[in-house]
């Protein structure tokens, strides 16, 4: 509880505008812009991009597992994103907030996914994975 007090208030910067979208990234990462443009779109909010040389810290911060990480994490209404997640399932588990989950990921960077795709490429299959006080589990296939 305590690490996501602190996450929570690493999240709560004057820079910040309410309802703003925070998304730490590895450094210059193109995929990553392509996926906070889907979000920016969906959610017609600001997603504010940090380029973050430490971002495993932020990533300990928000209790990713670390078999989880991919180039991204995102942070709305108080949930973790990491990678390239779908926005139907973002929007179901901010619907549902179900108890437990700290946040959804999809590990690795998968052709494919949202931001991911190569003309000419068959996509990959890939879980979207739940997080949080329980033992993660898939919350999603694609």
């Amino acid at each position: 509880m305590r690490k996501l007090v602190l996450a929570l208030a690493l999240f709560s910067t004057p820079a910040l505008a309410a309802g703003d979208i925070l998304m730490h990234r590895d450094p210059g990462c193109g995929c990553c812009e392509q996926w906070a443009a889907r979000v920016r779109q969906a959610f017609g909010r600001n997603v504010r991009i940090v380029d973050d040389v430490n971002r495993a810290a932020f990533q300990r911060q928000v209790g990713l597992p670390a078999n989880l990480a991919s180039c991204h994490t995102a942070i709305v209404d108080g949930i973790a994103f990491e990678g390239h997640v779908p926005i139907v399932d973002m929007r179901r588990v901010l619907a549902n907030r179900p108890k437990g989950i700290r946040g959804l990921a999809v590990a690795g960077m998968p052709i494919g996914s949202p931001g991911m795709e190569v003309s000419g490429v068959r996509p990959q299959r890939y879980n979207v994975i739940a997080f949080g006080a329980a033992r993660a589990s898939v919350y999603a296939q694609h």
